[in-house]
């Protein structure tokens, strides 16, 4: 089980997402553009001591992503999907995709996806946070894909 965050925009949100890596055993992923400075020093500050505990892939393109990303489904979280996260039959393999904090992902990066999934939420609520999104959905897959932790 893979978290790859497109082109993440803010810090804290990155490093709260490599942070819940580590304590989950799930690799991470991060594609550049990044709306912050990629560095060693940037992330040991947002992800705190955590930074080192988590298997993280740097890639410095959507394009360079698909080339060198681990096998099994590629699943985005979107606002805009039809498919709620907890009727979802997740699987070891998967990538879970989040996208910026700005402006989600192009239809390009949309369309390569496998599935998409929502978090239900009341109407008129546009979003949530999306370490907090990536966090309830990633979860309920390791939930599902790790008896042994229940």
């Amino acid at each position: 089980m893979r978290l790859a965050l497109f082109e993440p925009d803010i810090p804290p949100n990155t490093g709260a997402m490599l942070r819940l890596g580590a304590c989950l055993a799930v690799g991470i992923d991060i594609i550049e553009p990044c709306g912050f400075p990629f560095s060693d020093r940037a992330l040991r500050r947002a992800a705190m001591d955590y930074a080192r505990q988590v298997e993280l892939a740097h890639h410095v393109s959507w394009e360079a992503f698909l080339a060198e990303r681990s096998p099994g489904r590629l699943i985005l979280l979107s606002t805009r999907a039809q498919s709620v996260y907890t009727t979802f039959c997740f699987r070891p393999d998967d990538t879970l995709l989040v996208g910026r904090e700005t402006a989600g992902v192009p239809d390009r990066v949309a369309e390569a996806a496998d599935a998409a999934l929502r978090i239900p939420m009341v109407p008129g609520a546009r979003s949530l946070n999306v370490a907090l999104a990536a966090a309830m959905v990633l979860g309920e897959a390791v939930r599902q894909t790790r008896p042994e932790w229940s």
